[in-house]
């Protein structure tokens, strides 16, 4: 099975993106994000990333500039210090990842810019059972998850107190990974949706495979997260 490192950026399209990045920390550990916010943000979509990779993933990046001129609002960030990324074992600990993600949307409503916003989740490998985990945790916080790629079988249990709707994206190549993502597919309670990008491996890098991936995601965050300009900012 792959890992996704996102670090090959072969194929991977070029974006102009034109959202200011703000640079942000987070309590209690001070965590690094990057948060791209829209004047008026119809909703605010939350990064898992996946092992080995942090919150400068390409692919990722490429989905959150996406998702800005879409309207949303979007933080990515790294889920570990640089001290517990040097325990690989950290980068599989689900539990811990979910955790990280929980406090990074509490602090989205608590932070001003992004307070009242409708709050969804994209997770990619192992960031996806960890968004999937911490969406049973939140309940009605979350109104939706995308998995990019993901392992959604890790988030075990958790799978059967999901209610937020979920997509699932996953490339039709990605044979073993396919295989995982439809068994954990049949164990959410909650509207949900798989979708098979023919072609399509791991890490999306043929042409117009992340495309796909975009263009699924950005629809299901138009259509869970809210209508245009829900909530404004001066």
């Amino acid at each position: 099975m792959t890992n996704n490192a996102d670090r090959d950026r072969n194929s991977l399209p070029r974006d102009d993106d034109d959202l200011p990045v703000t640079e942000v920390t987070m309590p209690p550990l001070e965590l690094t994000g990057s948060l791209r916010l829209p004047s008026r943000p119809r909703g605010i979509v939350v990064f898992a990333h996946g092992s080995g990779s942090s919150r400068l993933s390409p692919r990722n990046v490429h989905v959150a500039q996406a998702l800005g001129r879409a309207g949303f609002a979007t933080l990515l960030f790294d889920l570990l210090t640089l001290t517990e990324e040097a325990d690989r074992a950290n980068v599989f600990d689900i539990p811990l990842l979910a955790d990280r993600l929980v406090a990074a949307v509490q602090w989205t409503a608590k932070t001003a810019q992004t307070a009242g916003l409708p709050i969804g989740l994209f997770g990619a490998s192992t960031g996806a059972a960890a968004a999937l985990v911490a969406a049973a945790r939140l309940g009605d916080t979350i109104s939706a998850v995308v998995s990019r790629g993901g392992r959604p079988d890790l988030a075990a249990e958790a799978l059967d107190d999901v209610r937020a709707p979920t997509l699932l994206v996953v490339g039709g190549d990605d044979t073993e990974v396919l295989g995982l993502n439809e068994a954990a597919f049949a164990r959410l309670a909650g509207p949900k949706e798989l979708r098979i990008v023919p072609g399509a491996t791991h890490l999306f890098p043929e042409p117009g495979a992340l495309d796909a991936v975009v263009a699924a995601a950005r629809a299901w965050f138009e259509r869970h997260l809210g209508a245009p300009g829900a909530v404004g900012r001066s």
